[in-house]
């Protein structure tokens, strides 16, 4: 039994009360026929009696010399039109003056008299003579109301009950038919419901569900299950603090067209389309989405259809920081590659000119490269308070040097708010520097021109290039994950997508248009102070 699926259970089970019901509903339906055969025996003996009773013959009959002539061939004629099995009538004292069988006439009546000796007309069930019967015992009347006789006819309870038998044939058929309408029903809900079931028991599904629910909650990914109508099925806690998911409820399905998601992302849910490490850009956050259709496994011949998908949700968006930290400290490393092979040519130029004793010029030559080198480096560290975006702006300045770009740093004093989190700012910076080295790469006189101020509540930042200018139609598109204007596949798409969201994290925005002939990128950032407020 512990082995049958829910299925088979549910089959014995139903079967089991389709029997115990019909046979409920068929003893009641005899019990009511029975009822009714006695009702209309009971019926149509009380007419025959009562007739009998008040026909002036047997009034006229029991009064005379001799009752048993007159009567007993009236009452056989009597008893065979009315089906009755006997016609009794007797004196006040019992004494029969009729009886089926003449042997018993001018015996004594066995049965009830007392209601008819009272006047009343009265029906019972009662074992006589020819065994027990459904009768009715009528007093007869005088002309001054006496009870001067009575009159008792019957039909036997055999008689009756071959009567019910004739009904038995359509009571059983019904009940087989019942039955077999309510096994095939049965029958067809169970196959049913294996199919729902995947043909398994109740143990089993009870212990996937833990199982399934356990892993769906401790996995690190978060996890959609979505029906093919579009619904959220499940979702687990991960899901749920990557998508801003509300708190399920069973009586309001969440769908996905009304979750605050990404257009894209929406569309992927509701398309129902397999999807492999695919990239998506929330509010704050990079998602590598893996779907698949859900499919049951087989457990019939009919093919497979899908009940919905499944999608898993990475959050990519720390291994992108550490990426582009990463990318920071290649460039830092790049630059002090060039630096070093920059100055060993330097250093190899002043040691000729020492051998070549030309003494002063060497000091000359050394002091002025010193100066030089120094200069840019002094600028952005006295002007940014940030070590970080201090590095990265000396990084890309030699970076822009080996490159052939000329890199113009303007900045204020004292920049950059404690509140804003240096690393949001080297994406922000080292993305749009990346960006500008590559749109300028095939220019004559490559120029990149990098503006930091604050301008009231803000930290503005500016990144200027004089690379090919923007598209009208690509200004709305530019930030959008996997759009770029690099030929060929694989060319980018990120980078930029990258700084809107850091921008949009630290609560501020970002724009692009066109600007003296070439590209501009404007960054606002609202600053704080570390309480939380904006400085007055």
């Amino acid at each position: 039994m512990k082995s049958w699926t829910i299925s088979r259970r549910f089959f014995a089970g139903q079967l089991i009360f389709v029997l115990c019901l019909t046979a409920g509903i068929a003893w009641v339906m005899y019990q009511d026929a029975r009822d009714q055969q006695y009702a209309e025996a009971a019926g149509r003996m009380h007419a025959v009696t009562t007739t009998l009773a008040n026909d002036p013959f047997v009034m006229d009959a029991v009064q005379s010399g001799n009752p048993t002539e007159l009567l007993q061939p009236y009452a056989r004629t009597v008893m065979a039109e009315s089906n009755a099995d006997f016609i009794t009538i007797m004196a006040p004292d019992r004494t029969r003056f009729t009886h089926r069988n003449e042997e018993e006439i001018g015996g004594e009546y066995i049965g009830s008299v007392r209601q008819a000796l009272n006047g009343e007309t009265f029906t019972e069930t009662y074992a006589g003579t020819l065994g027990p019967s459904v009768r009715t015992i009528a007093p007869v009347f005088d002309d001054d109301g006496e009870v001067v006789a009575m009159v008792s006819s019957g039909v036997t309870v055999a008689s009756v009950s071959e009567a019910l038998a004739s009904q038995l044939p359509l009571l059983f058929i019904t009940a087989a038919g019942a039955l077999v309408i309510g096994g095939l029903a049965s029958w067809w809900i169970s196959r049913r419901l294996r199919q729902l079931t995947l043909g398994l028991g109740p143990e089993n599904l009870s212990r996937m569900f833990v199982f399934y629910d356990a892993v769906l909650h401790s996995v690190r990914e978060g996890m959609v299950l979505v029906s093919s109508s579009g619904e959220l099925v499940l979702y687990n806690d991960q899901a749920a603090s990557l998508l801003n998911l509300p708190a399920p409820d069973a009586d309001r399905p969440v769908h996905a067209r009304e979750l605050t998601l990404p257009p894209a992302l929406k569309d992927l849910l509701r398309s129902g389309r397999r999807a492999t490490d695919e990239l998506y850009l929330t509010a704050d956050r990079i998602l590598v989405v893996n779907q698949e259709a859900a499919l049951p496994p087989t457990v019939s011949a009919h093919p497979r259809t899908s009940m919905g998908t499944v999608t898993t949700f990475r959050d990519h968006t720390e291994i992108e920081e550490l990426t582009g930290e990463l990318q920071s400290m290649q460039t830092v490393t790049e630059a002090l590659r060039a630096q070093t092979h920059e100055h060993s040519n330097r250093l190899h130029t002043i040691v000729s000119l020492i051998e070549l004793g030309r003494s002063e010029d060497a000091a000359e030559f050394a002091a002025v490269d010193m100066q030089r080198s120094q200069q840019l480096t002094d600028n952005v560290v006295a002007s940014v308070d940030e070590p970080y975006l201090a590095a990265l702006l000396v990084g890309k300045a030699a970076q822009a040097n080996e490159r052939g770009i000329e890199l113009d740093i303007n900045a204020q004093h004292g920049l950059v708010s404690p509140s804003l989190d240096p690393r949001e700012l080297v994406t922000i910076m080292g993305n749009l520097l990346d960006n500008s080295f590559d749109a300028v790469s095939a220019a004559a006189e490559p120029k990149v021109t990098v503006d930091l101020a604050v301008s009231g509540h803000d930290f503005c930042l500016r990144v200027w290039n004089n690379g090919p200018k923007l598209d009208v139609t690509e200004v709305e598109r530019i930030f959008d994950l996997g759009f770029s204007t690099k030929p060929g596949p694989g060319s980018g798409g990120i980078g930029l997508a990258l700084v809107r969201q850091a921008c949009t994290r630290l609560g501020g925005e970002v724009n692009a248009g066109t600007l003296d002939g070439g590209a501009a990128f404007n960054v606002r950032l609202p600053l704080h102070d570390e309480a939380g407020a904006e400085p007055s």
